[in-house]
């Protein structure tokens, strides 16, 4: 009992460990902030859940989440499909087969709606800082190079090629479309903070006559194609465009869908016609790296098998408990010793004796042993010698049943006493 107590202590632990572990799971899954910024499965005033469970209680209107990564765009009608809080580095340059996938989706009736991360300022991007640098920098004629150029090693080469191919692949959003991207600073505040700046409406829409802009990022060199919706003085921050019976629209800033937008500075008009008429939404989340992979949790929730997983774990649960417990109390004899006792020299001695001389040749042996090895036996009167024989005879004539060795060792012993 000793032995199985500890095991169920360590059941107890390991079992309140992995419940607590689970709890505290479900409260950082539950405010959302292990999600990143304006996710629709964020709860905090950085995300946009509150926009999405607005839209779920609309009657007429179906929304969900894409948490696919096969970047597949739905079939475009009546659908508004909702890429919240994209970087402009990711968009100035798209894979081909992406925008053609986006341009089949705007065509065909659907509705492209794109807001950007409020940048306070111009964010570092690696290609367009390089193309930068190297048209700010030309090399003088006739100046001489100081350095030979290094070889690159063929790991460097390899990745240079395969660089280049993907960059290949990539199509510039401003030879297609015509986006191209600025950023003004925006100012400092009071307690150092950046202040929002004032955007106001350039269409004739329903729409609030001004906004405050939390984004430093703008649009810039705009063909015709485009119309300009608000602007920040003379730069445009909210675009669209009309791609065939669908709708391209972008805004540089992503706080008015914000949950803190929503409970401090909301304007409904604005989000409904963001949103447009349509009757699905799709909140994309695999832009964000959330996507759904098909592995054991993700067959468990597709196909509901929470009973069979429950069970299982109950199963393993009374396996471990029935082989650390037994509810029947062991029988004292089936007790192990915890210890080994030790044993004096004499002890031994017997247990030797006991295990290789019979009980019925003890007094025999005995007696001729001291024949041997007494020094004494040769001076014991024959008489005396003649009488203690006798009395081991008759010991060994009686019957099994009455043999006395114990008694008749001490009639020896006390024939043999008086030499």
């Amino acid at each position: 009992m000793r032995r199985q107590l500890p095991l169920l202590v360590l059941f107890v632990c390991v079992t309140a460990f992995v419940f607590g572990l689970m709890h505290l799971f479900k409260l950082r899954f539950d405010v959302g902030d292990v999600y990143p910024n304006y996710s629709s499965l964020r709860a905090d005033p950085l995300g946009t859940m509150a926009f999405c469970e607005s839209l779920e209680r609309m009657p007429g209107i179906s929304v969900r989440r894409d948490f696919s990564a096969n970047n597949q765009m739905p079939h475009g009608k009546e659908t508004t499909y909702l890429h919240l809080g994209a970087r402009t580095s990711a968009w100035r340059r798209l894979d081909e087969e992406v925008i053609k996938e986006i341009e089949g989706f705007v065509t065909s009736g659907g509705r492209l709606a794109i807001t950007f991360f409020p940048e306070t300022g111009k964010p570092f991007d690696f290609f367009s800082d390089l193309d930068d640098s190297a048209r700010a920098t030309p090399q003088k004629k006739g100046a001489r190079q100081k350095a030979e150029p290094v070889k690159p090693t063929k790991r460097e080469s390899k990745r240079q090629e395969q660089e280049e191919k993907r960059l290949r692949r990539l199509t510039s959003l401003k030879e297609r479309w015509g986006i191209e991207f600025g950023y003004v600073r925006l100012e400092h505040g009071k307690m150092g903070a950046y202040e929002p700046s004032l955007v106001e409406r350039q269409v004739q829409l329903p729409l609030p006559e001004s906004l405050d802009w939390h984004s430093a990022t703008i649009f810039t060199n705009l063909p015709n194609t485009w119309q300009i919706v608000y602007s920040r003085g003379t730069n445009p921050v909210v675009i669209q465009r009309k791609f065939g019976s669908g709708t391209i629209v972008m805004a540089s800033d992503s706080y008015f869908l914000s949950n803190e937008a929503l409970r401090k500075d909301r304007h409904a008009d604005l989000l409904l016609w963001w949103v447009g008429t349509t009757k699905n939404v799709l909140f994309d989340e695999a832009h964000f790296g959330i996507v759904e992979t098909e592995g054991v949790a993700a067959l468990l929730r597709k196909y509901r098998l929470y009973g069979l997983a429950a069970s299982l774990l109950l199963l393993a649960g009374l396996f471990i408990w029935k082989n650390s417990i037994s509810f029947v109390p062991p029988f004292q004899s089936e007790q192990a010793q915890d210890y080994v006792p030790g044993k004096e020299v004499a002890a031994g001695f017997v247990n030797l004796l006991r295990r290789n001389i019979p009980k019925r040749d003890v007094l025999n042996v005995c007696f001729a042993e001291w024949k041997k090895s007494c020094p004494q036996a040769g001076k014991v009167a024959p008489a005396k010698q003649a009488q203690a024989e006798a009395v081991l005879q008759a010991e060994n004539a009686r019957p099994q049943r009455d043999h006395a060795p114990v008694v008749r060792y001490r009639e020896i012993g006390q024939i043999l006493k008086k030499i």
